[in-house]
């Protein structure tokens, strides 16, 4: 197959299509003001819960300034809210807003509606191939994956 990781390095061939297809799917998703560093906060508060905003640039891979620029912009937006630590009352931590949640919830639903009817138009022999890759790709996401 012309452009598959046999003919090169499999990391450059898996980033690059990981790229395409995140991008494919972005450009289905509705259009906002929040950029991939918004989005990566609310995702991580998704996830993680509310969090000092040190945590969430260490989480994000940005500085604790541009942080600082990004929830202050979330915060403008009405989609993040800083509340009192209650382990620490000199701190503050950054928390989703339903509002936030729901932007978040809205955009996953497309991307995840897009990705649904490009799965629908692959040959069922190459769904079972993502379909066995998915633990890999997992790990290579840094879940920790439970054996049964």
């Amino acid at each position: 197959m012309a452009g598959s990781a046999t003919d090169g390095d499999l990391p450059v061939s898996l980033y690059v299509a990981l790229g395409r297809l995140v991008r494919a799917l972005r450009q289905e998703a509705p259009s906002s003001d929040v950029g991939p560093g918004g989005l990566s906060v609310l995702v991580t508060l998704d996830g993680q819960g509310p969090q000092r905003v040190g945590a969430l640039a260490d989480a994000v891979a940005v500085t604790a300034p541009s942080m600082t620029r990004i929830v202050n912009a979330l915060e403008a937006e009405g989609l993040v809210v800083r509340e009192a630590d209650a382990e620490d009352g000199r701190a503050q931590l950054v928390a989703m807003t339903p509002a936030g949640r729901a932007l978040l919830t809205s955009g996953r639903a497309v991307k995840v509606a897009a990705l649904r009817r490009r799965l629908a138009e692959l040959p069922p022999e190459e769904l079972a191939r993502l379909e066995a890759a998915l633990p890999a790709l997992e790990l290579l996401g840094g879940a920790h994956l439970v054996t049964p």
